[in-house]
Parts: structure tokens; sequence; C-alpha cells
């Protein structure tokens, strides 16, 4: 006998209405973080059975946000919609076994005893007579498919984030699983995609918590397995209400534009309601293997721009630079910026070291960029105006032909300057602005050495003669 546990298998199911929610994209990665680190399978599944509202654009942009995440999945994308036959089949396998039955009752009769029950001041599920009718009575007419909901007892929900989560029957009613047009509902379109797709371990929001109670019933009608529940709470903003527009960015996409680097924002997204220890900064590989069910929190998580801004700056400050080339790369397309010229990349990539240290997003990685990026005649703020007085103009103007002899190492640099700042009577901090507003156009920059060496020997003395000048 084969007792070989049954491979981890999550899945990601989104409704593609709109944008991928950064509430859906840390369902995604707490799915994906599961499986990978089991060595499971990832799915992704497309609940487009609204076809009203469910648009090509809208899957592009999930795509696309999952793919800016690194979360990669396995297989083909399914689409629910396409299935609808195998949902109605599972429909009228559940009528054949008698855990379902046909309901002819209209929707004028469905109104009027939800608006009798109204009337009395009470609230009661509709209780189809045709239940427990004689199949010989059944009328030649359109007619839904009910499934038979249990009337007494409870149904428990053993959910590995909730616990033990008890529902009374008598609140559940003999829901529709097939509607009279021949179209599957959600309820059941869920667990038989699930059931085929042999998904072990449903991770999704506490939102749906009430939906697995129903959908219990429908893999107890078809005799299926259970798979293993894990409900999450939902991200709520720093006041601690429901996340909404007024809290900042809600879309996975908005963040790649803000220039958040895809590893930190992946790192701050498992952190958001899960914990292993007091860690806070780590890698994908880490997450992936530590990540468990059991550190997931019950209460409602807090987004918190400051520790996400933290976390990207050790990741940005961590990575490897011809990765992070690449990232700034997409998030200049991504924001609709300008491209990067072939130069410009390469003295990026030379003076990474120096442009990575405390930037916490690309924007501010871009801004200590600057003297890379600019071009002769460089525009100055206006503290680099102030910097470039007539002293420390004519200090540079007497640097310049020391520095056409200089061997350009850093060693050499170092020399030159302290020697030049000495011979004025000040420290080389004092002669670092003015540099720095000839070398940037700014006065806050990195080192006057890392900007010398990757810029090199001609267009170092070419910037310090025009700020001379």
């Amino acid at each position: 006998m084969n007792t070989a546990p049954k491979q981890v298998v999550t899945r990601f199911a989104p409704s593609p209405t709109g944008y991928l929610h950064i509430g859906g994209g840390r369902t995604a990665l707490f799915n994906w973080l599961f499986a990978r680190g089991r060595g499971g399978k990832f799915l992704l599944r497309i609940e487009d059975t609204d076809r009203e509202r469910s648009t090509p654009e809208a899957t592009a942009a999930i795509l696309r946000g999952l793919e800016w995440l690194g979360l990669d999945w396995d297989g083909d994308v399914i689409s629910q919609f396409a299935r609808r036959d195998r949902h109605a089949e599972v429909a009228h396998e559940m009528l054949a076994r008698g855990t379902a039955y046909k309901c002819f009752a209209t929707k004028e009769e469905i109104d009027a005893f939800r608006a009798e029950a109204e009337a009395k001041g009470t609230y009661a599920l509709f209780q189809s007579p045709w239940r427990d009718a004689d199949p010989a009575t059944h009328p030649d007419a359109p007619y839904a498919i009910r499934m038979k909901a249990p009337r007494d007892g409870e149904t428990v929900i053993d959910d590995q984030v909730q616990g033990k989560v008890t529902i009374k029957n008598e609140t559940l009613d003999d829901m529709i699983v097939l509607r009279s047009d021949g179209t599957p509902t959600y309820m059941l379109a869920v667990v038989v995609d699930d059931h085929d797709m042999g998904v072990t371990h449903v991770i999704r929001g506490d939102d749906h918590l009430v939906n697995a109670a129903r959908q219990q019933m429908i893999y107890d009608a078809m005799g299926w397995d259970i798979p293993v529940w894990a409900h999450i709470p939902l991200i709520h903003g720093p006041d601690g209400k429901k996340l909404s527009k007024r809290h900042g960015a809600l879309g996975v996409e908005e963040y790649q534009v803000m220039g958040y680097p895809a590893a930190g924002m992946r790192n701050y997204l498992t952190r958001l309601g899960w914990a292993h220890g007091d860690a806070e900064f780590f890698t994908s590989a880490q997450a992936m293997e530590w990540f468990d069910l059991k550190g997931i929190g019950r209460a409602p998580a807090r987004l918190d721009f400051k520790k996400l801004e933290n976390l990207c700056g050790q990741h940005i400050a961590a990575a490897e630079d011809a990765a992070l080339l690449h990232e700034l790369e997409a998030f200049l397309a991504a924001s609709g910026q300008s491209a990067l010229t072939q130069t410009q990349s390469a003295l990026m990539l030379k003076g990474m070291g120096g442009l990575k240290e405390r930037a916490k997003t690309f924007p501010e990685l871009l801004e200590k960029a600057r003297y890379i990026l600019v071009s002769r005649p460089i525009s100055r703020d206006e503290a680099a105006e102030k910097a470039l007085d007539t002293v420390s103009r004519g200090i540079l103007k007497s640097l310049t032909p020391r520095l056409r002899d200089a061997s350009w190492t850093k060693n050499d640099l170092e020399a030159i300057l302290t020697a030049a700042a000495a011979e004025h009577g000040m420290g080389f901090g004092k002669l670092a602005a003015p540099l720095r507003a000839a070398l940037a156009g700014r006065t806050v920059s990195p080192s006057v050495y890392d900007m010398m060496l990757v810029i090199g020997q001609d267009e170092t003395i070419a910037r310090l003669e025009d700020a001379a000048a």
C-alpha cells in the first residue's frame, strides 16, 4: 500500500474584473511560497464566469502583476468559463446521486416567499417545495439544480488559520448549483475546479470563510476529499480600517511604478500577517524554507509604508548589480520614462556599488545617479549655485592641471584633493560641496571619488572647467 504523502498543490484564483489588488498579491504569494517550499505545484485559475465584468485587459493586468512579483505558476492558466460543461456534468451527477434535486420554483414564487417573510419581520431561508417531490410530478419546464443541504446539525470547518469554525446547518440553504439556463454557479465551479486540478490546500482571504461551509457540502455530496482550508485575514490601512484608495496604492502594478523592488515587496508582503520568530529581512529562498500556515496570525495586518521602504532599501543594497540594473530598466519602462542609453547603462553598472547604498526606491537611486544621467552643461539647484562662489571656482580652476596628470585611482585622487584643501586652509569636507555641485549639480550626491572614478578623467575635468568658468 502506497502511503506517500500527496504532492502539495495550491492555486490562486482571481476574478478578472480589474487590477491585481495588493491583498490578492499577498494571497498569491502565500500560495506560491507554501507550494514552492514543499516541492509542490502552484496553479493559476482565472475565475471569468461573470462575462459582463470579466475583461481580457484585467486578466493581462493580473498576469503582469504576478510576473512583476516574481510568482511563476505551473502549467497553463486555466479559464473557469471554459470548463462550464464540466461543472454542469457534476451538477447532473449530484442529481443522480440524490444529493441534489430539480427545482421548478419560478423567480416570482421565490420573490413572493421573501416578500412574505419580510412583511412578517422574519428572515427565512427559501425552502423549495420540490426538494422531496416525486419525479413523476415534475413538469416539462426549465429547472435549476439545488443541492440538498442538511437541515439540522452543524458543519465544522477545520481551518489552519482560524481554528475550528462551526456553522449551524439551519443557516445554510439549498443553494443552486446549476441555473435554469444551464450555467453553473460560483460555488459549484470553484469546488469542481479545485477537485479536478488536484488542489490540496485552499489558502485565501477570510471573506471566503462562510463559502467554505457551502463548498464543503459539495465535496461531501460528491464523495471527494476536502482540501486543507486556510483563510487568511485581510489587509487594513495604517489606521486599522479596511484598505481603500485613501490609504494609497491598491494595485500591485502601482507599487512597481512607484519604484519598489520586487524582492523587497515579496519580503514585506510575506511578513504582512505572517511571522518566523523575529526575522524581518529575508530572501525568497529563506521565505520558501520557513513559510508555514501556523505562522499566519488571525488579526488583520496593517499596511506600513515606512517598513516597506526600509525593507526595500535593504534589498536594493543586497542585490547583485546587474540584476538591479535590469529591474531598474523595467521600472523606467513601467513608469513611462526614457530608457537608459548604452553608455548610461554601462556607467550605472560601474557605479552601482555606491548608488545602491541607502536608496530605498528606484526614484531615489536615480536621483543619486543624476551625475551619470545628466549631460553638460549641467543644470544646478540653488544649493549647488551657492556652493560655487568665487573662492570655490578658483580652487576648482587650480585643480584641473593636477587632475590631468593623475593616474585616476582613488588613492591618487584622495592625495590630490586633500592637498588642495590643505593649501587653502580647509578640510576636505568644505571642498567636497563645490566638487559635488560641479560634478552632479547638487550638494548631496554619492562620494566625490565614486563620481570621478565612474565618469572618468576627461568628463570630470570638463565638468570642473564648466563650473569654474
